[in-house]
């Protein structure tokens, strides 16, 4: 790989910024100072130093996200806080991005990425991906309900979803609301909502529990992320070395 775009893949800054620190004799390949960003290295042969600062080559990095209220799932914007405004210093990169999205509002399981592949499998309506989201619904849901969504039921706009499982799990006669599971193998914008509205229904609180085999970490706090673990992107069908 060029140095260049190691030491760019490696947090150092774009393209730009590693050549600066190239000018200014900051690198090093086995102890030489190299100027030359268009050099071929090795990631694992290697020893390359940036200052006192060796650098540790990773290519893809996988976050799993406990988003919160008030955040939109983007990678910048000039009106609102981010997901990738939560992390911390050493953990961002200019090449994370979110693995689909989560509405503002809406609470969860999010995962962040570098790669690319892995979001376009989780996320194909082809792979049949699932994603199971608890909610709170103004009106009573019945059985009925149910069956429309194990149909398939046709949302505005005249799209048609693929067939939902939803699942009762209490109902308050007296307020008019309804706490259910709903699992969906797809992502159609504000899906889950416009499925409720389909049938007379409004979400009020959504929050999504698992994507695939994986589960929201019950320790991470609103707002609190972690890397994924080697058995968690085992779940989720990663190499364990890509």
């Amino acid at each position: 790989m060029r140095l260049d775009k190691l030491l760019s893949h490696s947090g150092f800054g774009s393209r730009k910024e590693v050549k600066q620190l190239l000018k200014k004799s900051q690198v090093t390949v086995n102890g030489q100072q190299v100027k030359d960003g268009k050099i071929n290295v090795s990631e694992v042969a290697d020893q390359i130093a940036v200052g006192d600062q060796l650098v540790s080559y990773q290519a893809y990095f996988y976050y799993l996200l406990h988003k919160p209220k008030g955040v939109i799932s983007a990678t910048e914007d000039v009106s609102h806080r981010t997901v990738l405004d939560l992390l911390a210093k050493d953990d961002y990169r200019r090449d994370l991005f979110p693995v689909g999205r989560l509405d503002k509002e809406t609470t969860g399981l999010l995962l962040i990425t570098n790669d690319g592949d892995f979001s376009h499998n989780l996320l194909s309506p082809k792979k049949h991906v699932s994603k199971r989201y608890a909610a709170t619904i103004n009106g009573v849901v019945t059985a009925e309900d149910c069956q429309r969504f194990a149909d398939g039921v046709m949302i505005s706009g005249n799209e048609a979803c693929q067939p939902a499982q939803l699942e009762i799990i209490s109902v308050n006669l007296e307020k008019q609301t309804s706490q259910i599971k709903v699992t969906i193998t797809e992502g159609k914008y504000h899906q889950v909502k416009r499925m409720f509205e389909a049938v007379g229904k409004q979400v009020t609180e959504l929050h999504r529990e698992t994507m695939g085999a994986l589960s929201l970490d019950p320790l991470l706090t609103p707002g609190q992320y972690r890397e994924l673990t080697t058995e968690e992107q085992t779940l989720l069908g990663l190499a364990v070395e890509k």
